[in-house]
């Protein structure tokens, strides 16, 4: 095991760690800083795929942005930080029971799947990562439609903060 393996390893234990941890628990500060060392743990991943530029996007904007607003949302719309209800309701050995078989189903789809055996095209040395990062968010064929999804799923997200945090007086 060579140790980019080992450090591979050690970073998706942590963050999947973090990511139930995140979910678990029932203070949710605690739970926007499990999310964060989870965001984190995967930026790590990016470095090791070599992917700087993605690396450097997870860290600025989710961890440095989106987390920072999660946590001053809590803390301005929470009288309670501490959730005192139950966190699982009575039917989690169904959810549980469903999420192992869809993660068998796909991990057996995966394995059958042709793509583990070949060779990725690498880009040329030459080639400027980062402007064909930019010219597939933009291309129409390529990276448009799931960035504009994700800009109004954010877009939601907000008009629902406001909704909640609104006072009805």
């Amino acid at each position: 095991m060579t140790g980019i393996q080992l450090v591979f390893i050690v970073v998706a234990v942590m963050t999947l760690g973090a990511a139930l941890m995140a979910v678990l628990t029932s203070n949710m500060v605690h739970a926007a800083l499990w999310l964060i060392l989870a965001l984190f743990g995967v930026a790590i991943i990016f470095v090791l795929l070599n992917a700087g530029f993605l690396a450097v996007v997870q860290v600025v904007i989710y961890i440095g942005a989106i987390s920072i607003i999660m946590i001053f949302a809590i803390m301005l719309t929470r009288r309670l930080i501490t959730d005192i209800g139950t966190q699982t309701s009575s039917s989690w050995p169904w959810a549980a029971l469903i999420a192992v078989a869809l993660f068998g189903g796909l991990a057996w789809m995966l394995s059958t799947w042709g793509g583990f055996n070949t060779t990725p095209q690498l880009l040329s040395p030459r080639s400027d990562q980062v402007v064909e990062l930019g010219q597939a968010l933009v291309s129409p064929n390529a990276f448009v439609i799931p960035f504009e999804v994700a800009s109004v799923l954010l877009l939601a997200a907000l008009i629902g903060a406001i909704f909640i945090a609104w006072d009805r007086k």
